[in-house]
């Protein structure tokens, strides 16, 4: 992909799938599904879109009062965020990312994380002839970044298959759509092989407090910047963290990045020449985001038990569960290709995400995210259920 060819949005390709899904499942007292599915009762009537990650779990009421409390807000913002800010991220980062001693020159706040994905690429000075590595089932714009550079886009997650023009490597983990979590010797694997071609590794950690199976049910999930990854030298390395996941922040676009301070100076005086800034308000708000856990830890349990009722509903339904040992998601498959799934998830009034929009590695899966109402995770898992046994 390069250039001036940038695809269509995908998301465009789902509108008669919903269209779909709305007319098998029409509000009422009872639905009667397409085929020889079975009729459902009316409190598991309406579509259950389980397409898209967005939140739908208030924001946290300290965060939205702290956002109130700053919005006398009538001088320019700092690109490089207030010293509350930043010294409450290097702080998140010891407590609960096992990485110690970050300083003000190793973070950077940003406008939520998918444009710094982004622009990444461009923010680094990569173009024609550079390769940008990402997962081979990796969230698409990691392969929009490249081509926004004009460079090439290389799907693979094994080091050893990255070609030697790499330039920047995207890691994933927990990872969108799979929920895959990488090791401390896969991620310092990584690090290695991105040094020997004189690449800048960034790893993509916004789901990291969410972690479903042993061991990642008990201990956390490891940074790229852990000293067991990195030791002491951060050259060349970035992590990349979003509290639109945990904290229910997806509208303040609350975001940040930590590492190696060269590049982190680098993407300063860039983004000051954009004018690229964090609004004062939603600074405040990210600095009381920060510093509270039992908001995450909430948060975190009703993602649980959703999973806990949405992943032996999609088994019983005859669909295999793939990795998804960590994140707001369920990477599935039945064994058949992915647009057949969708629609059969359609005529049961369930909305879900094609394998096929994350890569062309996984025609066969589906993702169905966590971020739907208890109530309609709720429909979504009676409705399999009940199809399943009619298999």
């Amino acid at each position: 992909m390069a250039l001036g060819e940038l695809p269509d949005y995908p998301w465009d390709l789902m509108a008669p799938y919903a269209a779909r899904a709305r007319e098998a499942v029409p509000f009422g007292d009872a639905s009667v599904l397409s085929g020889d599915a079975p009729v459902l009762s009316g409190d598991a009537s309406g579509i259950v879109d389980l397409s898209i990650g967005s939140p739908v779990d208030p924001t946290p009421e300290l965060i939205r009062h702290a956002l109130a409390d700053a919005t006398d807000a009538h001088a320019y913002p700092q690109t490089v965020g207030t010293p509350a800010l930043r010294e409450a991220i290097a702080a998140w980062f010891e407590r609960r990312r096992g990485v110690p001693g970050l300083a003000a020159e190793n973070v950077l706040p940003t406008i939520g994380s998918k444009e710094l994905v982004a622009f990444l690429p461009f923010f680094l000075g990569l173009g024609e002839g550079d390769a940008v590595v990402h997962p081979s089932a990796a969230y698409p714009t990691y392969a929009i970044g490249a081509a926004l550079a004009g460079a090439q886009s290389v799907a693979s997650g094994d080091p050893a298959d990255w070609p030697a023009n790499t330039r920047l490597v995207w890691l994933n983990s927990p990872g969108n759509p799979d929920g895959r979590v990488l090791s401390v010797g896969e991620l310092a694997a990584a690090v290695a092989r991105a040094r020997e071609l004189g690449a800048v590794v960034a790893s993509d950690e916004c789901y990291a407090e969410l972690g479903w199976e042993r061991p990642w049910d008990e201990e956390p999930i490891p940074s790229v910047l852990d000293p067991r990854v990195v030791g002491e030298d951060r050259t060349g390395v970035l992590a990349v963290y979003s509290l639109s996941k945990q904290s229910n922040l997806a509208g303040y676009r609350a975001a940040f990045i930590a590492g190696d301070p060269r590049l982190i100076a680098r993407l300063t005086t860039v983004r000051k020449h954009a004018g690229l800034m964090l609004p004062s308000p939603l600074q405040a708000a990210m600095v009381v985001a920060l510093g509270d856990d039992a908001h995450v830890a909430e948060q975190r349990e009703r993602y649980r038990a959703r999973r806990e009722l949405l992943k032996p509903a999609l088994e019983a339904a005859g669909f295999r569960i793939d990795r998804s040992e960590a994140g707001l998601y369920l990477w599935a498959t039945e064994g058949r290709d992915a647009w057949e799934s969708i629609g059969r998830l359609a005529d049961l009034g369930i909305l879900a995400g094609p394998g096929v929009f994350y890569g062309d590695h996984f025609p066969q899966h589906v993702r169905l995210s966590l971020t739907a109402t208890d109530e309609r995770i709720a429909a979504a898992a009676s409705r399999l259920r009940v199809f399943g046994e009619s298999l």
